[in-house]
């Protein structure tokens, strides 16, 4: 069974998204806030690679690179971050997945993700929950906009994208 049979939602969200991350301490105080730009890319039935690009304000750009391998109806990320992100049966409208991970680096640290899709997919809505030693740290609230199912053209020919992989090689 093909991807796109097996695990529809994973699939639809396969192009390039941009967005708008803003960050919450515990307290619902915004504490950060940036633009950003995603790769995600599903390659054939067993391989997931996202790459995010932000960008804030005063300059400053940052690129993060998340490979995955897709295995019983599952991502499972390994790399920088450690997880896993699989559809939620119970959501009838087939519009949620849900993400935990954390960083490899920060064993105290973990992550709760919830994607929401629309319909047409052509928007979604991300919801971060962080917490340290089982304590809440902070939230991010995260919209998007799908602008692209062409990865490959953003990939190879986006010049941010590319200055960006560039610096940080």
């Amino acid at each position: 069974m093909t991807l796109s049979k097996s695990m529809p939602l994973l699939y639809s969200q396969n192009g390039v998204w941009e967005g708008y991350y803003r960050y919450y301490n515990s307290f619902g105080e915004k504490i950060d806030q940036h633009k950003s730009r995603l790769l995600c890319r599903v390659i054939g039935d067993q391989e997931y690679h996202q790459t995010n690009i932000y960008r804030w304000e005063d300059g400053k750009k940052e690129l993060r690179d998340f490979p995955a391998e897709i295995k019983d109806n599952k991502l499972i990320f390994s790399g920088t971050i450690d997880g896993w992100a699989a559809s939620v049966d119970l959501d009838e409208f087939d519009r949620t997945m849900l993400l935990y991970w954390k960083r490899i680096n920060e064993p105290d640290l973990y992550i709760y993700e919830m994607i929401q899709l629309s319909d047409d997919r052509k928007h979604r809505s991300r919801t971060w929950q962080w917490f340290n030693n089982g304590k809440l740290l902070k939230r991010t609230l995260i919209d998007e906009l799908k602008i692209s199912d062409d990865w490959q053209s953003f990939e190879n020919q986006d010049p941010e994208y590319s200055e960006i992989a560039k610096n940080l090689s």
